[in-house]
Parts: C-alpha cells; structure tokens; sequence
C-alpha cells in the first residue's frame, strides 16, 4: 500500500524574493606589467632606497588593500591571509572567508556551490562589465544589485565590482531562493534535491520551477554546468566535525505503534503513476485512525492537506551537529496539531488514513538531514 510522488535524488539536497533571470557568469583580474627595457647600470643604491623605501611600499600596499575592502571580513584566520596564494580552483585565497561567510546564511547553499555559480558566470572576471549589463564576478544586474547588494566589505560602498560584495549578495540571493523551494517542496508541489531546484530557480526562476514541479528543461544547461564544477570548488567548504552514520542520541521513536514495512526507501515503480523514481520515505502499515506520534521534540512547521501527500506534517527537530533534521508524516486523515505547534516525543501529530495519492491506509515517514531524504529505518534502529 503505497503512495506518493517519487522524486529523484541529485549529489546534493542542502532553504524568498524576487526571482533572479538566467545570468551568465568571478575575481578581479590585475594586468602584468610588461618588464621594463635594460637600462645602463647606474651608482647602487643608498642606504634609504635598501632601508626604508621597501617598508614604505610594504605599507603603502597594505593600506591599499584595506582601504579597498574595508577590512577583513569576521572569520578571517591567518591561515586565510595569503590573498595572492592560489586557492581551490586557482581563485584568490582571500575571497575563501567570504564565500563561507556567505554560505552561513542557510544549509542548502555552500562555499563550493557559489564558487562554481560565479566560476560558470564570469569565471572570476570583473573585465568587460558595461554600465548596462551584468556586473562584477557574479554578474548582477542593476535591478537585481538593488535587491540583493549591500556594503559587505564596509569601504563605504556597495557595489557588484567590489568581490567581497558580490560573493555576500549571491549568498543572500541563493538562500532566499533556497527558502521558497524548500517551501515547495515541503507541501508537495515540487520533488527533487534541494541544491538542483535552487539553481533552477536561479537560472529560469521559481515560477517555472513550480510549472515543471521540479527541475525543468530551460534549467538542465545551467544545472549541469555549475554541478561540474563543484568538485573544483570543494575545498573552500568547511571541514565537517560530524561522523557517518546515525548519532546515538539522535534515534528517533516509533511514529506508530507497529513499524511494519509495506514499502521501503529506495528505487521502485510508484504503484499509481508507473514512474521508477526514488521513494523518498518508508511506508508502515497501519490500520485508518491509528494514532501517529512525534518521532522527536521540535515544532511542527507544515500542517496542512497537499495534492500528493494529502494531509502532511512537517516537524523540524532543529539541528544535529550543526545540519538540521526534519521528520515528516503523510496521508493522514486527520490532523492534531497546527503550524508553530511544539511538540515532545510521542505527542499525537494525527491518524492514519489514505488522503493524496495513495492505494490505502498506511503512513508514509520521511527523514531529512541537512536537506537531503534519508533513509528512516537506520534513524528508527531497524534493520530491515
């Protein structure tokens, strides 16, 4: 007895505004002087031209440098100081901060995704901007800039040419994307990995994304262009503290009394719409009316009758080592609880029923861990 929409799952899942046209594609490129022609040997130097002038130019480049970024951003470490050293994919060193900096701003997007947005965009190039067209290495618009632009780097400016500002506006443009397909994806009316509907949203917007309920055609070139060029990137992430696997103390309750498997996680053809897609969740057999139960403590974030999944509830248990962990709860035939609703472990969430697209009463159970479905059994200790 089983049910809804399957979904495919990319590498990646990693969470609202305007939506952002499809750009093209970056750091400021410095031109090299020609060396200067032979020139007859004069009398050495003296002692200031050895002395102090190399102090002074050392100086003068360093308040430079300051002085066109406005410092250095707040997790600067010394290990990043190396601002002309060759980063992941030969980029300046220095823009590393600002890309994780960036990426804070919410779970789906990383460090390595946006460097890979901005490499396929302008490869890092500020050159050949027009006052009228894109700007800077992550080629904003001006309509866009207006939205999205701050004085990140703090010189008393905000604009598309300044790295840093760029790098924090893509950021902030990404994440609020992330929100609004995250959203979409929660009530059922878009499937897919949440990094692949973020960047299709980014490149043809969320009202196509939501038409195609998912990744659509327009969207494929782009998509694949930018996830090639993540590994090229995967240094700049943050290193991750967490261990494989399950934590202990993050095993979750039984969501109903008998965990009876009647289809488990994985590939298989969805018995009503013949598709062989990713099943996203395990379905437990269970009787109409059986009480569901809050596998963890959290907040209830969704709660509400959807196409698909028909009546669904989502609870965000918050995060574990840092990723958060949701667990969600469908084809209910009643709902107990409302939106902003807290709840402990085994409070009733609802019963079992067969709303959405279903073949009879059971409950289809979800994980997800830092945007991506997991698989619930090794969450819930079942072997099979």
């Amino acid at each position: 007895m089983s049910d809804e929409p399957a979904v495919e799952t990319p590498a990646y899942e990693t969470v609202a505004a305007p939506e952002a046209p499809a750009r093209e594609t970056c750091a400021p490129v410095t031109p090299v002087p020609e060396a200067p022609a032979p020139r007859p040997r004069r009398r050495g130097p003296g002692p200031f031209t050895l002395l102090v002038l190399p102090g002074l130019v050392t100086l003068t480049t360093v308040a430079g440098f300051l002085a066109l970024t406005g410092g250095l951003p707040d997790d600067w470490s010394p290990g990043d100081s190396t601002a002309q050293d060759a980063a992941p994919g030969g980029v300046d060193a220095s823009y590393g901060p600002w890309l994780r900096k960036s990426a804070d701003a919410c779970t789906v997007v990383t460090p390595s995704a946006l460097a890979a947005q901005i490499d396929q965009l302008t490869g890092w190039s500020n050159a050949g901007a027009t006052a009228s067209g894109p700007q800077g290495i992550a080629a904003f618009t001006a309509a866009d800039w207006k939205t999205w632009g701050k004085d990140d780097d703090g010189n008393g400016r905000s604009s598309p040419s300044d790295p840093a500002d760029a790098i924090m506006a893509l950021g902030r443009q990404d994440c609020s994307l992330a929100r609004q397909v995250t959203d979409l994806r929660t009530d059922g009316t878009v499937n897919g990995d949440l990094v692949d509907l973020t960047l299709a949203a980014y490149a043809v917007g969320t009202d196509a994304v939501t038409k195609a309920g998912g990744v659509p055609a327009s969207a494929q070139t782009y998509l694949g262009e930018v996830k090639a060029l993540f590994a090229k990137y995967e240094a700049f992430d943050r290193e991750d503290a967490s261990a494989g696997g399950v934590l202990a103390d993050a095993i979750l309750a039984p969501p109903v009394t008998t965990l009876t498997i009647t289809s488990p996680y994985g590939s298989r053809q969805h018995p009503l719409t013949g598709v062989t897609k990713l099943h996203t969740g395990v379905d437990f057999g269970a009787p109409q009316g059986a009480q569901v139960s809050a596998a963890r403590a959290g907040t209830v974030v969704f709660a509400a009758m959807t196409t698909a999944y028909g009546n669904r509830i989502v609870v965000d248990h918050g995060a574990i080592e840092g990723k958060r962990l949701q667990t969600t709860y469908s084809h209910l035939s009643a709902i107990d609880v409302t939106v902003g609703q807290a709840v402990q472990t085994g409070t009733p969430l609802g019963r079992v029923g067969s709303t959405g697209l279903s073949t009879g009463p059971h409950l289809h159970f979800e994980v997800i861990y830092d945007g991506y479905y997991s698989d619930p059994r090794p969450w819930l200790a079942l072997n099979g």
